[in-house]
């Protein structure tokens, strides 16, 4: 579990870079990000087509990064009803209403939900 100072730094910024892996190359990403309940949760926006997601899924080992901070964490898959609803109560409270959040809701992106924890 994250200290709460940084579980509070990433539910208040409003974007946060996700560092994700192929083979020995690294991406960044700009994504957005919900804190419920002391879990974090991400989504992917293009659904399956999303890149930064695909590698997440192969290599689940990603970092967030919030201005000089990183933080290491595991991309666990969270597509039960209830953390999908639990991700998506956690967007629609953060990010204003539009069609970037409509985006987010979509039917067919739920599956992409990822909760991000410590690396075990």
């Amino acid at each position: 579990m994250l200290d709460r100072d940084l579980l509070d730094r990433i539910a208040d910024a409003k974007e946060v870079v996700i560092e994700t892996h192929s083979g020995d190359r690294s991406y960044r990403t700009i994504i957005w990000v919900a804190v419920v309940d002391g879990s974090i949760y991400v989504r992917s926006v293009r659904g399956e087509a999303g890149r930064w997601y695909q590698r997440a899924r192969v290599e689940p080992s990603v970092a967030l990064h919030i201005g000089a901070t990183t933080i290491p964490l595991e991309a666990i898959p969270a597509t039960d009803d209830a953390s999908v609803a639990r991700a998506s109560r956690g967007f629609e409270e953060k990010y204003p209403r539009g069609q970037s959040l409509a985006a987010m809701l979509r039917p067919d992106v739920l599956d992409t939900t990822l909760r991000l924890e410590p690396p075990k």
